[in-house]
């Protein structure tokens, strides 16, 4: 057996809206609009599957309710900036090779936006 994907389900009293802050943060596209459910999708196609599970949120920082890695860190952190969404940590350099920020959508769940150190020499 092999997980194909893993989609985290938000539950939002306005989905139309955060699916909004989402796209708008992450440049996502809209993949299926019911109305009552928004998915989001990259265009991009060999995103990893990944879940993890945590007892903190590192250094000192509470756990998210999302992690996602971006490829360019200081253009995610520019759009939350331009939305005036609430940055609730960071940008940071962390000691295990990852740049970050949280920050939380309209529903105040925490996200954390990374990159890779070395990857930003890429």
């Amino acid at each position: 057996m092999g997980v194909r994907r893993i989609v985290c389900d938000l539950e939002s009293k306005a989905p139309a809206e955060l699916a909004a802050f989402y796209r708008d943060l992450l440049g996502l596209e809209t993949a299926m609009d019911m109305g009552w459910i928004v998915t989001l999708a990259s265009a991009e196609t060999s995103t990893p599957v990944q879940l993890s599970m945590a007892s903190h949120g590192g250094s000192g920082a509470p756990v998210p309710h999302l992690s996602v890695e971006v490829d360019d860190l200081d253009d995610a952190f520019s759009r939350a900036r331009s939305m005036k969404a609430d940055i609730a940590y960071g940008p940071v350099a962390e000691p295990w090779g990852v740049q970050r920020f949280f920050v939380r959508d309209p529903d105040g769940r925490l996200l954390n936006i990374l990159s890779h150190s070395d990857q930003e020499d890429a």
